[in-house]
């Protein structure tokens, strides 16, 4: 008997299991394209004068839909699962911290940075998600090796 059993239905994440990891690294991408997005919305409403920035919902469901299905990959994958989930709640609390700063950027008048540390986090999670839906690939060779 699993602990879970009856909270979560792991026999109906088992068959979904192989998509996981496609899903997240699809999910990583979409979130690339937002937090791009999103950083041209905050510069053109410090460029209007906007004391505050407001967030750009397409991020912000790319990022919480990112983070739910690290959980559900933890929950098929434990150890793989939670490197993921290390990395995509890390990209979270960076992301939040960056839309803090540009905030403080636009109340003060300064022209808005990119939000680097934000990148960083996303291509850790990028490289790690195409290292679990892509190994695949390089399973021959990385067998030969090991």
């Amino acid at each position: 008997m699993q602990p879970l059993q009856f909270l979560v239905p792991l026999d109906q994440l088992a068959a979904v299991e192989p998509i996981v990891p496609i899903a997240i690294l699809v999910m990583v991408l979409a979130n690339f394209a937002t937090r791009l997005l999103a950083h041209r919305s905050h510069v053109n409403q410090a460029e209007d004068g906007a004391d505050e920035l407001s967030r750009f919902l397409p991020h912000s469901f790319t990022s919480g839909g990112l983070v739910l299905l690290s959980f559900v990959y933890l929950l098929v994958e434990p150890h793989g699962g939670m490197v993921m989930t290390v990395l995509v709640v890390g990209m979270f609390l960076t992301d939040f911290f960056e839309f803090e700063a540009r905030n403080v950027e636009a109340r003060n008048d300064r022209k808005l940075d990119r939000p680097n540390g934000a990148v960083v986090a996303s291509v850790l999670v990028f490289m790690y998600a195409a290292y679990q839906a892509l190994f695949f690939l390089v399973a021959d060779v990385w067998n030969a090796v090991i």
